[in-house]
This record gives structure tokens, C-alpha cells and sequence, in this order.
């Protein structure tokens, strides 16, 4: 097999991202594999990115499957740092679809941003809900309130599944909503939110205005407060309560109200920062 030299990958990928984005702008449905585009060129040319299916079923006469994408870089480390990243679980937002294979061409090019951390990266959790542009998926349920409820559900099963296997240390949650034009970042640990949901906020505000406030209702009904999420829905894509040391975990929430274009680019400077947030956070534990 010829290699193509690695600029005319980088322009291949790029014309890809944005012929991508510029189609779910019109507000077309894309088959998965050509929105997933831009991952599946990454993979062919980056040494750190694969990528493969959680699983498949059948939906009617349609078979689905449930992507997944891991990106580790090489060097020795005492210890990686396993986060798990989730977009898509409602259908109809397709902005954290974007963002995140944005962030991921980021993590080649900006070697330092991956170093520790081994990545586990679900751009699509929710297929048959996004083919009909839904928030639910086919079978009408908000996956987003079935987890570590027995569900049926097969994408929430197998995504349980590979939270119960890969034991995370974070989990990331990538949404959009009727914020009021706010960028939100919930956190149910005070800490966490302040060490790196607040500079999360600050980095996403270079892009889109940040709200320290959101009205109750502003994620499914919760009210962000200061980034602070007290309580919770049972049933949100979270870990088991069983797992010992629980993760850290946030929400991302983009206002579907702005262009997509800056939402997209609004959750590559938040997820840049938790990172980046996350390890310092790490280094100074381990110095108390």
C-alpha cells in the first residue's frame, strides 16, 4: 500500500471535516461512516488513533453499530490517565459529534495535550436517534436516562459494558441544549468544578459568552449554579455507583441557539482545558 505523504493527509482531512460540518449545517443526515469521515482518515495516517465498533444490532432492517476510537500516544509513562469521552446521546445534537473529531486531530497535532492519557472516544452513542434526527433513539427512549437501570436499550448495554471493563478515571459527557446562549460545565464534585470545569468555561468563552447561571431547566431540568451540579437524573451516562475510586465527571453543554461553527470550535478549547486542567490537578495531589 502507497502512503499519501502526511500535508496531503492533513488536507484530506481537513477538506473532509468541513465538507462534513458544512452538510450536517444544512441539516442533512449523513450515513455513519461518511460523518465519521474525518476519524476514519485520522486513523489511516495517525500511529495513535484506532478505531473499531463496540458492537452491532439490528433495528428493523437497518444494522447499527457503535463506534469506538482510542488514541494513546507511545511514550512510557509510570501511569496513563483513561478518560472516556461520549457525544451523540441525544440525536439531534450533532455538535459534540463535530467538536470531538476536531479535538482529536488536535491531539496529533499537539503532541503534549495526549502525553498520559489513553483516551476511549464514543462519537456516536446514540445512531438510530441521529439517522432520524431525534433525541431519542428509534425505540423512543432518551438513552440519557437509561443507564444502570436494567435497560433493554442495546446502546446503553454495551456502553454500560465498556464502562464496567474500562474502569475509567473521567468520564466526559459532550451535549447541546436551550441554554440561553450559555456554555455550560456541570460537575458534581465542588472541586472539580472549580480546578477544571471553571477554566473549562474560560477557554470555551474565547468562542462563545460564558453563564456562571443557568435557569432551572437548563440541562433536562437541572440548575447549573456555578458549574456545580448537586443532583442528578438517575439514568444519565455516568459510572456505576459501585466503581471505587468513582472518576471524575463532567457535562459539556454547548447552546444549540449559536451557529454550529462555534459550538464546535467551543468544545475543542473546553476539552483542550480539562486535559490539560485534569493533569495539573493530578501533579498537585500527588504533591500534598
Amino acid at each position: 500500500m502507497i502512503e499519501a505523504p502526511e500535508d496531503d493527509m492533513r488536507t484530506l482531512w481537513q477538506e473532509s471535516a468541513e465538507s462534513v460540518a458544512a452538510q450536517v449545517m444544512e441539516g442533512l443526515r449523513l450515513p455513519v461512516k461518511d460523518l465519521l469521515m474525518p476519524l476514519l482518515l485520522q486513523v489511516a495516517s495517525s500511529p495513535y488513533l484506532k478505531g473499531d465498533s463496540v458492537g452491532f444490532w439490528e433495528d428493523g432492517h437497518s444494522r447499527l453499530w457503535l463506534p469506538r476510537f482510542t488514541f494513546q500516544r507511545t511514550q512510557v509513562v509510570k501511569r496513563r490517565i483513561r478518560v472516556g469521552i461520549f457525544a451523540g446521546i441525544h440525536g439531534d445534537e450533532p455538535a459534540g459529534i463535530l467538536g470531538l473529531m476536531d479535538f482529536v486531530r488536535m491531539l496529533d497535532d499537539q503532541p503534549e495535550l495526549g502525553r498520559e492519557y489513553e483516551l476511549w472516544i464514543y462519537p456516536l452513542c446514540n445512531p438510530s436517534g441521529y439517522l432520524a434526527g431525534q433525541r431519542c433513539s428509534a425505540n423512543g427512549r432518551d438513552l440519557n436516562r437509561e443507564f444502570w437501570k436494567n435497560s433493554t436499550e442495546p446502546e446503553v448495554s454495551m456502553l454500560e459494558q465498556e464502562i464496567l471493563k474500562r474502569n475509567f478515571d473521567g468520564i466526559l459527557s459532550l451535549h447541546s441544549g436551550d441554554t440561553g446562549g450559555g456554555f455550560y460545565g456541570l460537575a458534581q464534585d465542588p472541586l472539580i468544578a472549580e480546578q477544571m470545569v471553571a477554566p473549562a468555561l474560560q477557554a470555551a468563552d474565547r468562542i462563545l459568552s460564558q453563564t456562571e447561571g443557568a435557569p432551572s431547566g437548563g440541562l433536562g431540568g437541572f440548575h447549573a449554579g456555578k458549574g456545580v451540579q448537586p443532583s442528578r437524573y438517575d439514568g444519565i451516562l455516568c459510572a456505576p455507583p459501585t466503581q471505587q475510586p468513582q472518576p471524575f465527571e463532567v457535562i459539556l453543554e454547548s447552546p444549540q441557539g449559536a451557529p454550529l461553527e462555534l459550538q464546535r470550535k467551543a468544545f475543542v478549547m473546553a476539552m483542550r482545558e480539562i486535559l490539560q486542567s485534569y493533569r495539573g490537578f493530578i501533579a498537585y495531589g500527588a504533591d500534598l
